[in-house]
């Protein structure tokens, strides 16, 4: 292992000196320009409105913009399309971004174009002029305005011959005009208010109305720095008033297959049911589950919301890569439009597989798995699917092989279908799918859980749920019944006092004997969500999702009816099947409050807290049910289930490293956890190898607790000793967005241990100082457990 160490040092050591001389020599770009050239190292825009600047640098030449201070991108750039000290003039690699070179012409196109923003902001009496200073082949540019006065609107008057149009606009103003006298003009207003005049009369009837009927005028020739804007929606040319139509006939057209429609004529389905004809080339697809999501019904105005509407739902049902509606005018006078609506099915069978390498400073392992899929199983858009995973966790620092530390193994099996309806007479009239996709999910699995010589566990789950939106923002999930069979034992002889794990079922038996009894649960759930659709925006907003799991009402209620009791305190339990049932509720949320800070920068402060209580017919909650702290997207600054529960130290608890090494796992959970955290998000690189370089820094504090069982030790909740229970850590992170993935990795450093009494629970002075002695004590006392102040974290997606 000392051998191991050194190279890996000297490693280290000449990866960073290739990497210091790289930059060092890549990123001198003046070296590779003419002599009368210069690079733009500095641009500047002066004396104007803090509040304007962000959105006017936007006007500045991308070409002479200046790279990040980082430059990853330039250096790249001249690593690879340098040749004999200058730039290459062909066979240019498109790698990375060229240096920003001075060019006079765009400086002036620049100039011209921030005077021309500063114009549309109000500022109509603006001049701009630039100057350019260089030194050293390095110049920096600076724009300085001249803004005058800011133009504020006078009066805003309208001009609308088509009296209904007229109407209509009076009526529906006041919900969306930003416009009024006193105001700053702004040309964005003016887009702003002509962009909802347009949707506000498309979704009265007009569906020839277009945009360019909104006019406006602006006169500036006031004194007192004041501007009159008067609104024209004009008429169509030699007509006195736009045309308001009505739906007609709709034909809803499936093509044969992926490549699209013939070119040559086919048959249409001579049948038309409720003002659809539905044709189906491809004979793959039901009439119902298709027609269900056209909102453009027969005899109803025209509302380009609803076409709108039709649009997404036919997406959503995701069975066709490509949905096109047009529209045929009525041959007659009756004012109609006959909509088409033409799908093209996309691939409806899958098969995916998948595999992942999980690790941390203390394991590694790798799950695998194969997912097959149908999304049109009974032909009407159901999605079917079906998964076989398995994965292994192994023990790493242990001075064997990985295979011999093998810890734990995980199998599963699981079966989906997803039903794009609600299949439930009483409520779903009431889901009309105008929301969202409303859907019915029936899901079974079973699930093999085997650790090393302690325990073997299998589940068997089955649910039916209902799906359903609100509005884009506010989501729903109700799962009516929820059915969970659990069976297990332990891999030793309980009874046996020479076994090694013979004093963790004395000292840990809480969780132990979880996973060694035979349950069954049946219960209900219900989920609801707020703003899930802004998580991948950079706005303000206020996060929600709060969860409940209850289970075993339903039967206690039925057995006392029948003058059937039971004293769970006393073992005595009613059963199914001669099965225990498990009577709980788990009630658990997750707040997050997200504040803009401008550009890039973010800030995220979040609370998720849950609890899971036993009553009636129980005085425990199922083992899965349990939670546990640490991880990724928890307290960073641990591995996952290695905080708490309270003040716990494995090491007071479990004396051999035999037992601490069987326990791994299942010790440091709780029936109560809460966590809090804070998060500073910001742009690092604008431009990275295909993506954008983010950064973070952060703050989590939390932890795990018992609240009914004191098996273990130091574990049970007190709001007393809560300042002394709460684990705190701290870190940077980074981010790589590539648009649709984001690659994190965090690293986490601990402050605050719980494990540890008094003032030594502040690790971070041992970290700063004496950390070496304070690890090898640690692992002495702990071992296999060895202390870590800095922890690790890779994800795919944000942290939360």
């Amino acid at each position: 292992m000392k051998a191991y160490s050194n190279y890996k040092k000297h490693v280290q050591f000449y990866a960073i000196l290739l990497f210091i001389i790289v930059f060092v020599t890549a990123c001198s770009s003046t070296q590779y320009i003419a002599d009368y050239q210069s690079i733009v190292k500095k641009v500047k825009i002066d004396s104007i409105k803090k509040e304007f600047e962000e959105e006017a640098y936007n006007y500045v030449q991308k070409d002479i913009r200046p790279t990040a201070k980082i430059g990853i991108n330039v250096i790249i750039y001249n690593m690879f399309n340098t040749k004999d000290g200058k730039y290459k003039t062909d066979n240019i690699r498109p790698l990375g971004t060229p240096p920003p070179i001075l060019d006079s012409t765009l400086v002036e196109i620049s100039r011209s174009q921030i005077e021309k923003y500063l114009a549309s902001k109000g500022y109509f009496k603006a001049k701009v002029k630039a100057e350019i200073e260089v030194k050293d082949k390095r110049a920096a540019v600076v724009f300085t305005a001249n803004t005058g006065p800011a133009f504020a609107i006078n009066d805003v008057k309208y001009d609308i011959p088509d009296s209904a149009l007229k109407a209509i606009y009076l009526k529906n103003k006041s919900e969306f005009t930003h416009l009024k006298a006193g105001m700053r003009y702004d040309d964005d207003s003016l887009a702003y208010e002509r962009d909802q005049i347009y949707q506000v009369i498309r979704q009265n009837g007009y569906y020839d109305f277009a945009r360019p009927y909104i006019k406006f005028a602006v006169d500036s020739n006031l004194n007192k720095s004041k501007a009159n804007v008067t609104l024209f929606i004009d008429n169509p040319m030699d007509k006195p008033e736009h045309k308001k139509y009505h739906i007609g006939e709709t034909n809803i057209i499936i093509a044969p297959n992926a490549d699209g429609f013939p070119g040559t004529e086919f048959p249409m389905n001579p049948r038309i049911f409720r003002g659809v004809r539905f044709t189906d080339l491809s004979k793959k697809f039901r009439r119902n589950p298709i027609t269900r999501y056209n909102f453009l019904r027969e005899g109803e105005q025209y509302d380009v919301r609803n076409e709108n509407i039709t649009y997404d739902r036919l997406y959503e049902l995701n069975v066709f890569k490509n949905v096109k509606i047009e529209y045929n005018k009525g041959k007659d006078s009756s004012n109609t439009v006959n909509p088409v609506i033409q799908l093209t099915p996309q691939k409806i069978m899958s098969n995916r597989i998948e595999g992942e390498v999980p690790f941390n400073a203390g394991t590694v392992g790798f799950n695998l798995s194969n997912t097959y899929s149908n999304n049109n199983f009974f032909r009407g858009a159901e999605r079917f699917d079906f998964q076989v995973k398995g994965g292994l966790q192994s023990r790493i620092g242990q001075g064997t092989s990985i295979f011999k530390e093998i810890y734990q193994r995980d199998f599963s099996l699981s079966a989906s279908l997803s039903v794009p309806r609600l299949m439930a007479p009483v409520f779903s009239k009431y889901v009309t799918g105008k929301g969202g996709m409303p859907h019915t999910v029936f899901s079974t699995s079973y699930v093999y859980a085997l650790q090393k010589g302690v325990f073997q566990r299998q589940v068997i789950l089955s649910s039916f749920t209902y799906e359903f939106v609100e509005t884009k923002s506010k989501l729903h999930s109700l799962t009516p019944l929820n059915l969970e069979y659990r069976f297990g034992r332990l891999l030793f002889d309980r009874n046996d006092t020479t076994s090694q794990y013979y004093s963790l079922l004395a000292l840990n038996v809480y969780n132990l004997l979880l996973l060694d009894r035979r349950t069954i649960t049946i219960g209900s759930k219900y989920t609801y969500s707020l703003n899930a659709d802004k998580l991948l925006t950079n706005s303000s907003f206020v996060y929600f999702r709060g969860n409940l799991d209850v289970a075993g009402n339903t039967i206690n209620l039925a057995s006392r009816i029948f003058g059937v009791k039971h004293d769970a305190k006393n073992k005595d339990y009613g059963t199914l099947l001669g099965v225990q049932y498990l009577q709980y509720i788990r009630p658990e949320f997750d707040v997050r409050w997200y504040k803009n800070l401008g550009g890039d920068k973010q800030f995220v402060a979040r609370l998720n807290t849950g609890i899971g209580y036993a009553y009636g017919n129980s005085t425990d909650i199922p083992f899965e049910k349990l939670f546990y702290a640490g991880g990724s997207s928890g307290v960073r600054a641990w591995q996952a289930r290695t905080l708490g529960p309270g003040n716990y130290n494995r090491a007071d608890t479990l004396k051999t490293t035999a037992q601490r090494k069987a326990a791994f796992g299942l010790d440091q959970l709780g029936e109560m956890h809460a966590e809090a955290n804070f998060e500073y998000r910001y742009k690092l690189v604008n431009k990275f190898i295909g993506g954008k370089l983010k950064g973070a820094v952060f703050l989590d504090m939390g932890n795990v607790w018992n609240i009914s069982q004191t098996g273990i030790p130091k574990s049970k909740f007190d709001f007393k000793k809560l300042g002394s229970q709460i684990a705190i850590g701290t870190g940077m992170g980074f981010r790589y967005d590539v648009q649709y993935f984001v690659f994190r990795f965090d690293i986490g450093l601990k402050i605050k241990d719980p494990q540890f009494e008094g003032d030594d629970q502040w690790v971070i002075g041992k970290f700063l100082s004496g950390g070496k002695a304070f690890k090898d004590a640690y692992s002495v006392r702990n071992s296999p457990d060895n202390y870590r102040f800095v922890q690790y974290n890779f994800g795919i997606g944000m942290p939360f």
